[in-house]
């Protein structure tokens, strides 16, 4: 049985090229990661990214979004070269997130970040 693929929404067919395509960045930005949750969404002239891998044992988040005028591998409003910025985040926190704060994300990347944190063995359940 194959496990579903981690790329949802815009990323569904294009996978991993399509993400690293869209944040300009190489595929070393992935080394020894193993991406467990992927989101992009344009529509309405702005788009929403969401990533969530795991490296070395530890989970890490990428948030991107950007209007008509920028792009996810366009400068960001931080000052960086890309929006491609890993924060380390921890599943209980991230658990907290959905289940009782503001997620700010669409109810099927809730499910596939809560199902993937409860397969990946990182102590958070569904």
């Amino acid at each position: 049985m194959n496990a579903a693929s981690p790329y949802l929404h815009d990323w569904a067919e294009s996978g991993e090229a399509g993400m690293l395509e869209d944040f300009g960045i190489g595929k070393d930005a992935l080394d020894g990661a193993e991406v467990l949750v992927a989101s992009y969404t344009y529509e309405d002239y702005s788009g929403s990214a969401y990533v969530l891998f795991r490296r070395d044992g530890k989970l890490f988040e990428v948030h991107g979004g950007h209007c008509s005028c920028h792009g996810l591998s366009e400068e960001s409003y931080s000052g960086g070269p890309t929006q491609w910025q890993p924060e380390e985040a921890d599943a209980d926190s991230i658990r907290h997130r959905i289940v009782n704060g503001t997620w700010g994300e669409e109810d099927r990347i809730q499910e596939a970040v809560l199902a993937a944190l409860a397969s990946a063995n990182t102590g958070a359940q569904p």
